[in-house]
Parts: C-alpha cells; sequence; structure tokens
C-alpha cells in the first residue's frame, strides 16, 4: 500500500477518478484517469465510430447501481420498462429498488414462426405488440431494456435488428438502456455490433450504454460498473445518486494500469479467453447432447440454454421447480427458466465458465439424477405442450395465464448471476 498516493485513500470523485497526481517522490507527474482510460478501452473494443469522451461517463460500483440510478433518474413509480423474456432475473429487482418500476415482458417463443430464423427470436413486431398490451392494461411504458449478448440466452443481436429496435423506441419515445456486460465474451466468429459502434443512432440523447468488469474480465468482486450517456441531465442526476455507489480509488487506480496494458490484453488476455470459453461451451454441448439435452446455438456469454422439458413430470412451472430442487441435492447449482421468467417450463441455463473437470463433474451427476427411475424422460410432446404456454391465455387482469409469477417462496432460494 506504500505504493499508492495518500489522496486515493479520500473519497473519489463520484464520476470516476480525473486528475492530475504529483509524485514528489519520483519527481515526476503520473497522469491517473480512470473514465479516460476507460472511454479509449471502449473506443477501441466496441469499435466505436468517434471517440468517447469521458466526461459522459460514470463510474459505480457495479451495472447494478447503474440499473438502480437510471430507473429512478428515467421514470416515476409505477411506471414500466420493456424488456424481452427470458432474460437476466436480478434486473427486476434493481429496478425496483429506487424507481419502484414494473417489467413489460416481451415474450419469447422457442418455437419458430414462419417469419423467424431461430428460437427464442426478438422482432420490433414483439415490441410492438408488448408495449400495446401494456397501453391497454394502463402502464406508462418509459424504457426499453435490451441486453447484448444476451443472458440467459446467449444469442447476439444483429446488426440490423439492433437498428430496428432503436428506431421503435424512438418512435415512442422510450429510453434506451443497452447492457453489454459480456460484449467481449463472445467465442465465435459471429459479428457483435455494439450500441456504441453504430454510425448514428435515432436517439442519441435517450440511447444509454452499460458495461462493467464483472464478466468479461472475471471480476465479480471488484465491483465496477460504466454508463455511459450523452444526456446531460440524465447523467447529472445520475451522478446525484453515486455517491451512494462509488468506486474505491485504489481499485480505480489498479484498473486504470490495467487497462493501459494493451499488449497483454490483445496477444494474451483476450485470445487466451476466448480459446477457453469455446473449448468449455463446446465440451459443455457436446457432453450434453450425449445425455440427451439439446441447448440452443450460442455465441456470447458464459453459459448455455438448456432444454429440459422432456424431463419435467408436466409442462408446468410446478414440474421445473421439483427437477430443479433434485438437481440442487445433487450439488448441481443449475438456473431455471423460471428465475428468468421464461414463459416455457423446462429450460434451465448452465454456466461453463469454469474447470474442465468441474464440466465433467456437472454432466457425470446430471446422467446419475436424470436416468435414474423417478427423472427418467416423461412420454409427452414437449413442443406442442409448448404451443400453448408460448402464446397463454390472458386472465381477466391481462396477464398470461401460464406465465413465471414473481413467487417469492419458490423462487427466493434461486442464485443467478
Amino acid at each position: 500500500m506504500d505504493c499508492l498516493e495518500p489522496d486515493l485513500f479520500q473519497y473519489p470523485d463520484t464520476q470516476g477518478v480525473r486528475r492530475n497526481l504529483q509524485l514528489t517522490s519520483l519527481t515526476l507527474i503520473l497522469c491517473f484517469s480512470f473514465r479516460e482510460e476507460i472511454a479509449k478501452f471502449l473506443t477501441d473494443y466496441a469499435r466505436a465510430t468517434k471517440e468517447l469522451r469521458p466526461e459522459h461517463i460514470t463510474v459505480m460500483n457495479g451495472c447494478c447501481a447503474v440499473f438502480a440510478t437510471l430507473s429512478t433518474v428515467l421514470c416515476d413509480p409505477g411506471d414500466g420498462y420493456l424488456i424481452p423474456a427470458p432474460h437476466y432475473g436480478g434486473i427486476n429487482s434493481k429496478m425496483w429498488l429506487y424507481g419502484g418500476l414494473q417489467p413489460v415482458h416481451v415474450p419469447l417463443s422457442s418455437e419458430v414462426t414462419n417469419e423467424e430464423s431461430h428460437p427464442f427470436q426478438l422482432t420490433a413486431e414483439k415490441l410492438e405488440a408488448a408495449l400495446q398490451r401494456a397501453e391497454k392494461q394502463g402502464i406508462r411504458v418509459r424504457v426499453l431494456v435490451l441486453i447484448n449478448p444476451n443472458n440467459p440466452l446467449g444469442d447476439i443481436y444483429p446488426a440490423q435488428l439492433l437498428k430496428e429496435c432503436l428506431e421503435f423506441a424512438h418512435r415512442h419515445e422510450l429510453h434506451v438502456i443497452m447492457d453489454e456486460i459480456y460484449m467481449l465474451s463472445v467465442y465465435d466468429d459471429t459479428t457483435f455490433t455494439s450500441v456504441l459502434s453504430l454510425d448514428s443512432l435515432p436517439d442519441p440523447e435517450r440511447t444509454h450504454f452499460m458495461w462493467g468488469f464483472s464478466k468479461d474480465f472475471g471480476m465479480s468482486g471488484i465491483r465496477v460498473g460504466v454508463l455511459y450517456t450523452r444526456n446531460h441531465e440524465v447523467q447529472k442526476a445520475v451522478n446525484q445518486l453515486a455517491v451512494f455507489h462509488s468506486c474505491p480509488g485504489p481499485v480505480q487506480h489498479v484498473l486504470t494500469q490495467f487497462l493501459k496494458d494493451r499488449d497483454w490484453l490483445d496477444n494474451v488476455f483476450f485470445p487466451t479467453n476466448k480459446k477457453r470459453l469455446k473449448e468449455a461451451q463446446n465440451l459443455l454441448v457436446d457432453r450434453l447432447a450425449d445425455i440427451g439435452i439439446p441447448v440452443l446455438k450460442s455465441s456470447g456469454g458464459l453459459y448455455v440454454w438448456a432444454d429440459f422439458r422432456k424431463f419435467l413430470k408436466s409442462q408446468t412451472f410446478e414440474a421445473e421447480l421439483e427437477l430443479w430442487q433434485k438437481l440442487l441435492d445433487k450439488k448441481l447449482l443449475i438456473s431455471p427458466g423460471k428465475a428468468f421468467y421464461c414463459y416455457e417450463p423446462g429450460w434451465f441455463r448452465l454456466v461453463f465458465s469454469d474447470s474442465v473437470d468441474k464440466i465433467y463433474l456437472c454432466i457425470e451427476r446430471l446422467q446419475q439424477m436424470l436416468h435414474t427411475d423417478d427423472a427418467k424422460p416423461v412420454v409427452n410432446n414437449a413442443s406442442s405442450t409448448a404451443d400453448s404456454s408460448c402464446s397463454p391465455e390472458e386472465d381477466s387482469s391481462g396477464t398470461p395465464s401460464n406465465t413465471p409469477r414473481d413467487d417469492a417462496s419458490q423462487i427466493k432460494n434461486i442464485l443467478v448471476f
């Protein structure tokens, strides 16, 4: 700790440190700016069309803090936000914490229609339909949340779809929160398009970008999230709350040096990380196929979206949670679709960013558990059953009757990251 300047142990700039520090003992000037280094890094690695400006960046202690503060600034209590489902379930609690917002799901189905090319495909038409349903229910929608690469699906939004979603938001004067936390965890040849790389945005003042160190660098405990917005008023309001979510000066200093080492990042870390992720993903997908579990094709993230429907005793979320409990009893922490607000029971997310021996151990325990007498595949047509659950009937309140509700007694123990 003797190597750190005393100033680093004071209250940090709530936006992220940006100042010059005089190192008198070394008779030199250390140009120290976390936000400037992040701006340079994102300009290069997100392939931004223009150099990002440090003054548009706010740094907080994790992307959860970014979600919580943005929800408060952009919306009023009771407002809604559009989000394709299934989605990372932790977003709901963060959007509710300060802002009191409610999710408006855009249900995605595993069944492929004539207008679609793959399961769980998002379209602008689905966004329009969800928005209209919300309006009929008296919900004022203010925000569209997109996670790219998607969590838990692992797919990547093509540039054209991304533009269509932004145009949709612009037509309806919605703010867009782009969560690109897995931006650099793409492990095949699929082209990832960051919102920062688009030549022009339909509504730059309402487009807000998020990224962090937790996933792409495996630093979940460091707790550093980044918000990039060109909207001065939004950033000014966010900064009033950022004082409760600031990052320690020493952490900012260490990460500044980390981002500067481009030679190591380009020639060692990123190539090695991509190679290991791809090998682990291939291993898990192949071994799951060996025991009869298909997965959705994915290109990014640290997980796969697997189809366990044939192992359910019935095509219900109660049966899904029963299977999840059996997996947990066998020391397998695999997150069920209900935790991601999936509209079809029987889908589970499996994380593969672990050692090879643990992946093999996972498959061994899965095989032992799923192929015992009480967990053998059930003779039913999961696909045909899923047809009705993908387009669920609505009850009198306008809520789909076969959707995963926020039943705290059932999902409070499901850990999702």
